[in-house]
């Protein structure tokens, strides 16, 4: 079952620090279990440390986007967030089951996980830190932003596991990696250029648009504004089969 948060009720380990204190029975010693990946020339240590913090990366973008769409107020974006947040629930099945199979545990979360979780938050957190103290065409800009944000790191890392994958060699540890890659990295594209895409869209919408270029707008004005962004996108809905497109 794919796992969100790992915490002690999950199993979830993490590797031995001076800063933290870790339960016994839960401390995994980094690279242990990785047998798979001997004699490619890789470091197991490094491999699952940098797994488990993609992973935990998908993990927190699908926190990120479910949030997203429950607090926008335009429908494509609700939509597209909405969308885009299933398939990064894939995007962590998919991780789990590859650390799986070179050995690894999805429910260890290592130094570098750590650091990302916590850099993830505080981008979630960003998004609310304003609310009530600035209007809510600021408010959509600043969740767009955070989404912006995540899909650059998430397509990075993915690119990251093909140049890892062509490292390996030929063998079948390598061909899941890229099975894995050829079924997520097409996806971040797209959510990588929507967002960027969009950015640029919603700054010329919020420019020029006479709500936010003069005018004292109400509650209702930004709201009818918001609502009227982007009214022609015909992108998929959540849990919409895309088949049904063709």
């Amino acid at each position: 079952m794919t796992t969100l948060i790992p915490t002690y009720d999950t199993g979830g380990r993490t590797a031995p620090m001076p800063t933290i204190s870790i339960p016994p029975g839960r401390e995994h010693l980094p690279g242990s279990g990785l047998e798979a990946i001997d004699g490619m020339g890789l470091d197991p240590a490094f491999i699952e440390g940098f797994l488990s913090a993609a992973l935990t990366h998908e993990r927190c973008g699908t926190q990120l986007y479910r949030s997203c769409a429950q607090r926008t107020n335009n429908p494509m974006l609700q939509r597209r967030y909405g969308h885009f947040g299933e398939e990064t629930l894939r995007h962590v099945e998919i991780l789990e089951d590859l650390i799986a199979a070179v050995g690894g545990d999805p429910q260890y979360v290592s130094p570098a996980a750590r650091a990302v979780e916590k850099s993830n938050t505080a981008t979630l957190e960003s998004t609310f830190m304003l609310a009530g103290s600035v209007d809510l065409l600021t408010q959509e800009a600043v969740m767009l932003q955070a989404v912006l944000v995540a899909e650059t790191i998430d397509r990075a890392n993915w690119e990251a596991m093909a140049a890892v994958a062509e490292a390996m060699g030929d063998n079948p540890i390598a061909n899941r990696f890229r099975d894995a890659v050829r079924e997520v990295l097409e996806q971040e594209d797209e959510h990588f250029a929507w967002a960027h895409d969009t950015k640029i869209g919603m700054t010329v919408q919020q420019a020029t648009h006479p709500v936010v270029s003069g005018m004292k707008a109400t509650a209702a004005d930004m709201m009818a504004t918001i609502k009227g962004w982007f009214a022609d996108d015909e992108g998929p809905t959540p849990g919409e089969d895309l088949g049904s497109r063709a």
